[in-house]
Protein backbone atom coordinates (compact mmCIF):
# COMPACT_ATOMS: atom_id res chain seq x y z
CA UNK A 1 0.00 0.00 0.00
CA UNK A 2 1.64 3.42 -1.14
CA UNK A 3 1.44 6.17 1.56
CA UNK A 4 0.25 8.20 -1.03
CA UNK A 5 -3.20 6.33 -1.39
CA UNK A 6 -6.09 8.67 -0.12
CA UNK A 7 -8.16 7.15 2.78
CA UNK A 8 -11.19 6.28 0.31
CA UNK A 9 -11.45 6.42 -3.29
CA UNK A 10 -14.36 5.91 -5.64
CA UNK A 11 -13.39 5.53 -9.18
CA UNK A 12 -16.64 5.58 -11.85
CA UNK A 13 -19.08 4.27 -9.08
CA UNK A 14 -22.53 3.98 -10.74
CA UNK A 15 -25.96 2.14 -10.25
CA UNK A 16 -28.65 0.49 -12.31
CA UNK A 17 -31.84 -0.77 -11.32
CA UNK A 18 -33.67 -2.61 -13.44
CA UNK A 19 -31.90 -1.09 -16.66
CA UNK A 20 -32.87 2.40 -14.82
CA UNK A 21 -30.26 4.75 -13.69
CA UNK A 22 -29.84 5.48 -10.50
CA UNK A 23 -26.14 6.47 -9.91
CA UNK A 24 -24.62 8.01 -13.10
CA UNK A 25 -20.72 6.96 -12.53
CA UNK A 26 -19.04 9.63 -10.03
CA UNK A 27 -15.13 9.45 -8.89
CA UNK A 28 -14.26 10.80 -5.88
CA UNK A 29 -11.26 10.91 -3.26
CA UNK A 30 -11.36 11.09 0.59
CA UNK A 31 -8.36 11.84 2.85
CA UNK A 32 -8.13 11.59 6.80
CA UNK A 33 -9.52 14.65 8.37
CA UNK A 34 -11.55 15.59 5.22
CA UNK A 35 -14.86 16.45 4.92
CA UNK A 36 -16.50 16.01 1.48
CA UNK A 37 -20.20 17.90 0.96
CA UNK A 38 -22.55 15.60 -1.21
CA UNK A 39 -25.33 17.48 -3.47
CA UNK A 40 -27.25 17.48 -6.57
CA UNK A 41 -31.17 17.65 -7.63
CA UNK A 42 -33.97 14.84 -6.08
CA UNK A 43 -32.86 11.42 -8.20
CA UNK A 44 -29.53 12.30 -8.52
CA UNK A 45 -28.77 9.10 -6.30
CA UNK A 46 -27.02 10.69 -3.39
CA UNK A 47 -28.39 8.29 -0.85
CA UNK A 48 -27.50 5.78 -3.34
CA UNK A 49 -24.22 6.74 -3.30
CA UNK A 50 -23.75 6.57 0.45
CA UNK A 51 -25.06 3.05 0.39
CA UNK A 52 -22.80 1.75 -1.98
CA UNK A 53 -19.80 2.97 0.30
CA UNK A 54 -20.89 1.94 2.92
CA UNK A 55 -21.60 -1.52 1.42
CA UNK A 56 -25.41 -1.78 2.08
CA UNK A 57 -26.00 -2.58 -2.04
CA UNK A 58 -23.31 -3.23 -4.75
CA UNK A 59 -22.24 -0.66 -7.34
CA UNK A 60 -23.49 -2.31 -10.94
CA UNK A 61 -19.99 -0.44 -12.42
CA UNK A 62 -16.99 0.71 -10.47
CA UNK A 63 -14.84 0.15 -7.63
CA UNK A 64 -13.97 1.41 -4.09
CA UNK A 65 -10.75 1.14 -2.40
CA UNK A 66 -9.64 1.94 1.35
CA UNK A 67 -6.45 2.55 1.85
CA UNK A 68 -5.40 1.34 -1.55
CA UNK A 69 -6.72 -1.50 -0.75
CA UNK A 70 -9.92 -2.99 -3.53
CA UNK A 71 -12.76 -3.23 -0.92
CA UNK A 72 -14.39 -6.12 -2.55
CA UNK A 73 -11.42 -7.77 -0.77
CA UNK A 74 -12.24 -7.14 2.61
CA UNK A 75 -14.72 -8.16 5.55
CA UNK A 76 -17.92 -7.03 5.59
CA UNK A 77 -17.45 -6.74 9.43
CA UNK A 78 -13.81 -4.99 8.89
CA UNK A 79 -15.64 -2.67 6.27
CA UNK A 80 -18.57 -1.53 9.03
CA UNK A 81 -16.10 -0.78 11.79
CA UNK A 82 -14.18 1.54 9.58
CA UNK A 83 -16.60 2.83 6.87
CA UNK A 84 -20.44 4.06 9.22
CA UNK A 85 -23.30 4.95 7.83
CA UNK A 86 -25.84 7.29 9.82
CA UNK A 87 -29.13 7.65 7.91
CA UNK A 88 -31.63 10.24 7.26
CA UNK A 89 -34.62 8.18 9.20
CA UNK A 90 -32.86 6.72 12.07
CA UNK A 91 -33.28 3.25 12.98
CA UNK A 92 -33.08 2.76 16.70
CA UNK A 93 -32.91 -1.19 18.20
CA UNK A 94 -34.10 -2.44 21.30
CA UNK A 95 -36.53 -0.80 23.75
CA UNK A 96 -34.44 1.92 25.52
CA UNK A 97 -31.84 4.63 24.18
CA UNK A 98 -29.29 2.75 26.29
CA UNK A 99 -29.85 -0.34 24.10
CA UNK A 100 -29.12 1.61 21.38
CA UNK A 101 -25.38 3.34 22.73
CA UNK A 102 -24.64 -0.02 25.03
CA UNK A 103 -24.56 -1.54 21.34
CA UNK A 104 -21.09 -0.68 19.41
CA UNK A 105 -19.66 -1.67 23.70
CA UNK A 106 -21.50 -5.00 23.46
CA UNK A 107 -20.08 -5.97 19.66
CA UNK A 108 -16.90 -5.26 20.72
CA UNK A 109 -17.51 -7.28 24.44
CA UNK A 110 -16.11 -3.79 26.42
CA UNK A 111 -18.03 -2.92 29.67
CA UNK A 112 -20.71 -0.30 29.04
CA UNK A 113 -19.26 3.01 30.74
CA UNK A 114 -22.64 4.76 31.50
CA UNK A 115 -20.73 7.98 32.57
CA UNK A 116 -19.56 8.21 28.99
CA UNK A 117 -22.71 7.49 27.49
CA UNK A 118 -24.51 10.11 29.69
CA UNK A 119 -21.48 12.67 28.66
CA UNK A 120 -22.19 12.02 25.08
CA UNK A 121 -25.68 12.77 25.21
CA UNK A 122 -25.10 16.29 26.82
CA UNK A 123 -22.74 17.05 23.94
CA UNK A 124 -26.22 16.96 21.23
CA UNK A 125 -27.98 18.69 24.25
CA UNK A 126 -30.29 15.84 25.16
CA UNK A 127 -30.59 15.11 29.17
CA UNK A 128 -28.10 12.60 30.95
CA UNK A 129 -31.42 11.23 32.37
CA UNK A 130 -32.73 9.87 28.90
CA UNK A 131 -30.20 7.27 28.87
CA UNK A 132 -33.16 5.00 30.02
CA UNK A 133 -36.14 7.10 28.44
CA UNK A 134 -38.14 4.02 26.00
CA UNK A 135 -37.84 4.64 21.87
CA UNK A 136 -41.37 5.09 21.51
CA UNK A 137 -41.10 8.64 23.26
CA UNK A 138 -38.27 10.49 21.24
CA UNK A 139 -39.16 12.69 19.11
CA UNK A 140 -37.61 12.91 15.31
CA UNK A 141 -34.62 15.18 16.01
CA UNK A 142 -34.08 13.18 19.43
CA UNK A 143 -33.86 9.78 17.49
CA UNK A 144 -31.42 11.40 14.97
CA UNK A 145 -29.16 12.39 17.70
CA UNK A 146 -29.06 9.19 19.70
CA UNK A 147 -28.42 7.30 16.13
CA UNK A 148 -26.40 9.44 15.51
CA UNK A 149 -24.00 9.19 19.30
CA UNK A 150 -24.42 5.46 18.25
CA UNK A 151 -22.22 5.75 15.64
CA UNK A 152 -20.01 7.81 17.25
CA UNK A 153 -19.23 5.58 20.33
CA UNK A 154 -15.81 3.83 18.48
CA UNK A 155 -14.62 6.53 15.82
CA UNK A 156 -14.69 5.17 12.00
CA UNK A 157 -12.19 6.54 10.22
CA UNK A 158 -15.05 7.42 7.26
CA UNK A 159 -17.96 8.90 8.87
CA UNK A 160 -21.39 8.93 6.25
CA UNK A 161 -24.23 11.36 7.09
CA UNK A 162 -27.72 11.63 5.22
CA UNK A 163 -29.08 14.42 5.70
CA UNK A 164 -28.60 13.52 9.81
CA UNK A 165 -30.03 17.33 11.09
CA UNK A 166 -33.38 17.19 8.54
CA UNK A 167 -35.68 17.10 11.35
CA UNK A 168 -33.20 19.64 14.24
CA UNK A 169 -33.89 23.73 14.25
CA UNK A 170 -31.64 25.64 13.51
CA UNK A 171 -29.94 26.18 16.86
CA UNK A 172 -29.62 22.04 17.41
CA UNK A 173 -28.55 21.93 13.93
CA UNK A 174 -25.37 24.34 14.57
CA UNK A 175 -24.37 22.37 17.25
CA UNK A 176 -24.38 19.35 15.72
CA UNK A 177 -22.29 20.40 12.90
CA UNK A 178 -19.69 21.95 15.29
CA UNK A 179 -19.35 17.91 16.76
CA UNK A 180 -18.92 17.10 13.65
CA UNK A 181 -16.32 19.63 12.66
CA UNK A 182 -14.77 19.02 15.99
CA UNK A 183 -14.15 15.36 14.78
CA UNK A 184 -12.85 15.98 11.40
CA UNK A 185 -10.43 19.07 12.82
CA UNK A 186 -9.37 16.84 16.17
CA UNK A 187 -9.67 13.23 15.14
CA UNK A 188 -9.01 13.11 12.02
CA UNK A 189 -12.18 11.72 10.80
CA UNK A 190 -13.37 11.22 7.80
CA UNK A 191 -16.85 12.66 6.50
CA UNK A 192 -19.05 12.70 3.43
CA UNK A 193 -22.08 14.37 4.00
CA UNK A 194 -25.07 14.66 1.81
CA UNK A 195 -27.15 18.01 2.17
CA UNK A 196 -29.87 20.50 0.72
CA UNK A 197 -28.59 23.12 3.00
CA UNK A 198 -27.98 26.34 0.90
CA UNK A 199 -25.76 27.75 3.55
CA UNK A 200 -23.72 24.23 4.43
CA UNK A 201 -22.95 24.26 0.61
CA UNK A 202 -22.04 27.82 0.26
CA UNK A 203 -19.72 27.72 3.50
CA UNK A 204 -18.83 23.66 2.41
CA UNK A 205 -14.63 23.53 0.98
CA UNK A 206 -15.16 20.32 -0.95
CA UNK A 207 -18.66 19.66 -2.93
CA UNK A 208 -19.36 16.91 -5.49
CA UNK A 209 -22.54 17.87 -7.02
CA UNK A 210 -24.14 15.21 -9.03
CA UNK A 211 -25.74 15.57 -12.14
CA UNK A 212 -30.09 15.26 -12.44
CA UNK A 213 -31.23 11.87 -13.77
CA UNK A 214 -32.07 11.77 -16.79
CA UNK A 215 -36.22 12.34 -17.92
CA UNK A 216 -38.43 9.81 -17.20
CA UNK A 217 -35.16 8.04 -14.88
CA UNK A 218 -35.97 10.23 -11.14
CA UNK A 219 -37.53 7.33 -8.95
CA UNK A 220 -37.89 10.12 -6.12
CA UNK A 221 -34.92 9.42 -3.89
CA UNK A 222 -32.08 11.57 -3.12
Amino acid sequence: MSNSSPLLEVQDVGYQLGGTTLLKPVSLTLNVGEYLLITGPSGSGKSTLLKIIASLIDATQGRIFFKGQPAAAMRPEFWRQHISYCFQSPVLFGETVYDNLALPWQIRQQSVKDDALRRDLEKVELPADMLHKRIGQLSGGEKQRVALLRHLQFLPDVLLLDEITSALDEENRARIDRLIAGLVKEKGVAVIAVSHQSKEIAEAANVVTLPPPERGEADGSA
